[in-house]
């Protein structure tokens, strides 16, 4: 199934993704429950990124070996940055739900590190099974390719009616789902999923936090694994460059947490790239819009968005 690759930069990647798990889980587990500063968060993103950029110039010393080829591992190097990007450009709407969630359940900070934690692991593989289900059906019905770029379009323009609203949790019916399965306590227990009232074993919020992450990152992975086949068809780079953007996905949470504010128009910009990708796929038996400007149209729209958030600030930050 996956094209161009040799069988060890498959293994190389799973030793990545074991590896950085193991740093996560076993060693960053000692620090104990703690607030993740903008330091720390910074340099962790810096990390993933430098990590992620590593593997995308193995994959192209790789393929660029199997294939005797410079050009075909260039372009296969362009898909997996595009596809790093457009998945990490995507993430940041995770993120901002990610907040609203925390928020709407007080969740201390302290305990915010654990909870993304496992919510990485549920992403990888849930992602992992979408992507082959994906690259099957691709492979077995072309005509999917344009289901999903219409979708995406629509997709953008819902998430630009969106953009600036307040959305409210209350109205959400997976909430109110997981309110009648589980009965919850009313405060937390530490970092513990599980405490005692009143003689029974019942869940800590935190159990309702993770549900709700793991929800919502399925739906945004509807979204996102569609656009990155839109630059490639070839699973490998689909797999990797999501599974390297969520990688980093914890460190960019906290930084994003404490700039937040500063960035207030970046989701207009998520959604014109979404409706790029989008037309993208429709065209792609009429015209094939070459990797390299996808790639420039992803990178300007978000350096655009970046700027244009500074420049026009929110009202009542203008207020001030």
């Amino acid at each position: 199934m996956f094209t161009h690759t040799p069988d060890w930069l498959l293994y190389t990647f799973v030793a990545i993704v074991l590896f950085a798990l193991f740093v996560d889980f076993v060693l960053l587990k000692k620090q104990g429950a703690h607030d993740v500063g903008v330091k720390e968060a910074l340099n962790w993103s810096l990390v993933w990124i430098a990590i992620s950029l590593a593997f995308n110039a193995l994959l192209w010393w790789a393929v660029r070996d199997a294939s005797g080829s410079s050009e075909l591992a260039t372009q296969k190097a362009l898909e997996f940055l595009t596809g790093y990007l457009i998945e990490k450009s995507l993430a940041v709407d995770n993120v901002f739900v990610f907040l609203i969630i925390f928020s709407y359940f007080a969740v201390p900070s302290a305990y915010q590190k654990r909870v993304l934690m496992i919510g990485i692991i549920g992403a990888i593989v849930l992602r992992t099974v979408m992507i082959l289900i994906g690259a099957w059906l691709l492979a077995k019905f072309h005509w999917i390719l344009y289901v999903f770029g219409a979708f995406l379009i629509v997709t953008g323009v819902k998430m630009w009616w969106a953009a600036g609203q307040e959305p409210n949790l209350d109205d959400n019916p997976a909430l109110r789902w997981l309110r009648k399965l589980l009965p919850v306590s009313k405060d937390y227990d530490g970092e513990r999923f599980f405490t005692i009232e009143n003689g029974k074993k019942i869940a800590t919020p935190l159990v309702m936090v993770i549900c709700l992450i793991g929800i919502t990152d399925v739906i945004f992975a509807v979204d996102s694994i569609p656009a990155i086949f839109a630059i490639t068809s070839d699973p490998f780079i689909v797999l990797t460059s999501n599974v390297f953007a969520i990688l980093g996905l914890r460190a960019m949470f906290f930084l994003l947490q404490a700039t937040a504010k500063s960035f207030h128009l970046l989701n207009y910009g998520l959604a014109v790239i979404l409706a790029f990708i989008g037309t993208k796929m429709l065209l792609i038996d009429i015209y094939k819009i070459p990797v390299l400007v996808s790639l420039s149209v992803v990178i300007g729209i978000l350096v655009l968005t970046m700027v244009l958030s500074k420049k026009f600030p929110p009202k009542e930050q203008a207020a001030h």
